[in-house]
């Protein structure tokens, strides 16, 4: 039976932020090829627009960066080099855009083209508005350094779409201070709160109302048009596999088989096995795999019993799914669980 892939593994997304770190790096003095060890990605590929990697990929790129720029704050670092031009035909649309409330919705619209690791939102509270990030559930050994990445590039673009230097009311972050935490506001110039409910940006609501100076509607309604279509390959004619994992991933006490998916999404059983086939996997492995998810899930963030868990994920007996789980992640649950 092929083994269980984690949401890192099977995810796509474009090469753009590899390319801004390498070319960085490499500026700092690390050869390309150490930052790309063991990340099945070629030199060669960094100069292919259509080349599409993986998350785990692209993680394995930030971990060896980590490793030998020996700097950690080197999420901060690179994220306030990740201009709007990186998003392609996406920042091209969002510089067009009519106000920076209306890029950022965009730009939240497409978070495939964005390549976050992340749930962004924007969120009204009070007198402030937060461009939220949540809901990361990757590497954790890089939750930090993807956290700075993520928020420190969503205000370089901020800026980028405005023209100029615009400071954030303060920076909410939902992990308690780094060994660097000292960097943080004097790289960004505005007041840090660690351990708040959540990541953000705050700004003032004026803020995003203002009209941004590259504003185009016509040339934002093409460059829209384009991002949906990007999206849509990027997609890959993942649509059914996905809506397959997530109807299983709401219904896995009841959808034992194909079959019973295929009743529930209205479509036959065989056209469910073509677009399987079509992605060189099976009912078994997409099934593992949300299982496997929320497995991990459960293990972590819940203290439920380990039959209960069993239970939740459609097993009838505690012991498959230890037997399970320990194929798909080495570990069993309650040494997972630690």
């Amino acid at each position: 039976m092929a083994t269980a892939q984690l949401p890192e593994q099977r995810t796509l997304t474009t090469l753009h932020t590899v390319v801004l770190a390498t070319e960085v790096l490499s500026q700092a003095g690390i050869p390309r090829d150490l930052l790309l060890e063991g990340s099945g990605i070629a030199e060669a590929d960094l100069r292919t627009a259509e080349k599409l990697v993986t998350h785990a990929q692209e993680l394995r790129v930030f971990a060896n960066a980590l490793q030998y720029y020996r700097d950690p704050s080197l999420g901060l670092y690179l994220g306030l080099r990740m201009h709007v031009s990186a998003y392609g035909i996406l920042g091209y649309s969002m510089l067009a855009s009519r106000t920076l409330r209306d890029a950022l919705q965009l730009a939240l619209a497409y978070p495939d083209l964005l390549g976050t690791y992340f749930r962004l939102a924007l969120q009204d509270h009070g007198d402030e508005v937060w461009l939220s990030a949540e809901g990361y559930r990757y590497a954790p050994e890089l939750t930090v350094f993807n956290t700075e990445l993520c928020l420190t590039s969503l205000l370089t673009v901020v800026r980028d779409l405005l023209g100029e230097s615009v400071r954030p009311r303060r920076l909410l972050l939902a992990y308690r201070p780094p060994l660097h935490a000292h960097t943080y506001a004097e790289r960004l110039g505005c007041p840090v709160e660690f351990g708040a409910p959540t990541s953000a940006l705050c700004f003032g609501p004026a803020l995003l109302d203002r009209p941004l100076p590259l504003a185009d509607p016509v040339s934002c309604h093409n460059g829209l048009q384009q991002c949906q279509r990007q999206s849509a390959e990027l997609s890959n004619r993942g649509d059914v596999l996905e809506l397959i994992r997530r109807h299983l991933a709401s219904h896995l006490q009841e959808c034992r088989s194909l079959d019973a998916v295929a009743r529930h999404l209205h479509r036959s059983s065989r056209t469910l096995r073509r677009h399987l086939q079509q992605h060189n996997t099976s009912y078994q492995q997409v099934l593992d795999e949300v299982r496997y998810d929320k497995a991990r899930q459960l293990l972590k963030d819940t203290d439920l019993p380990i039959y209960l868990i069993a239970e939740q994920l459609g097993y009838s007996e505690t012991a498959s799914f230890r037997h399970a789980f320990q194929r798909w992640s080495g570990y069993s649950p309650s040494l997972y669980r630690g």
